[in-house]
């Protein structure tokens, strides 16, 4: 099931003259921005029916689902309008490259953008598919007591390293408090999105 949050009867395909609409799609995981395509309503519907991204050719004047040749679909989760309601934004899970080129992006941006996310994601798939031999597995398995020892552990010791000066080994200590709390996030059932939340409530 895609989520959206507008009515597909509201959107603005007559605002440009060949009647199409631009989408930007997201990586859902990453955040990152993959690539822009256009939709009529009928790619559009195509989308919500097959649950992979259709966009509408400009140059074969065609419908296409992105995949169909490559195999690298785009797994749609959920789609947003403007507040014009004449652009979409697609979050979509990638099968794999998304660029022609065989880059992950259509946009040349720093390939490393949205790791952390992408990361989460790793985790969450040791804790559902338990692949033996996982560092990762083994802490779920110690549970929360132990996870957050480690967590405690990394943390004292990036801070030992930022006292002493020593930024390479400080970046190399908190990547490790990063990986553990992320492990503990899944472990409790939450999500850098949830600290995003909380964070924002407290600008606000």
């Amino acid at each position: 099931m895609i989520k959206k949050d507008f009515d597909t009867n509201a959107l603005d395909f007559g605002k440009n003259p060949d009647g199409l609409i631009p989408v930007i799609v997201q990586d859902y995981a990453t955040l990152k921005v993959l690539m822009l395509g256009y939709v009529n309503p009928e790619a559009l519907a195509k989308t919500f029916a097959t649950g992979k991204m259709t966009f509408y050719s400009r140059t074969r004047q065609c419908l296409w689902t992105k995949g169909e040749t490559s195999g690298n679909f785009l797994e749609v989760k959920e789609i947003y309008a403007d507040c014009d309601n004449d652009t979409l934004l697609v979050k979509a899970i990638p099968a794999g490259p998304v660029c022609h080129t065989g880059s992950v992006s259509c946009f040349k941006t720093d390939d490393d953008e949205g790791f952390i996310r992408e990361l989460q994601e790793v985790i969450r798939r040791r804790k559902a598919e338990r692949p033996e031999g996982s560092y990762t597995v083994r802490l779920f398995d110690k549970g929360t007591n132990k996870i957050a020892q480690k967590v405690g552990e990394e943390a004292v010791e990036t801070v030992i390293e930022a006292v002493a000066d020593n930024d390479s080994a400080m970046i190399y200590e908190a990547s490790d408090l990063i990986y553990h709390l992320l492990v503990l996030l899944v472990h409790k059932g939450l999500s850098i999105s949830d600290l995003e939340k909380e964070l924002v409530r407290r600008h606000k």
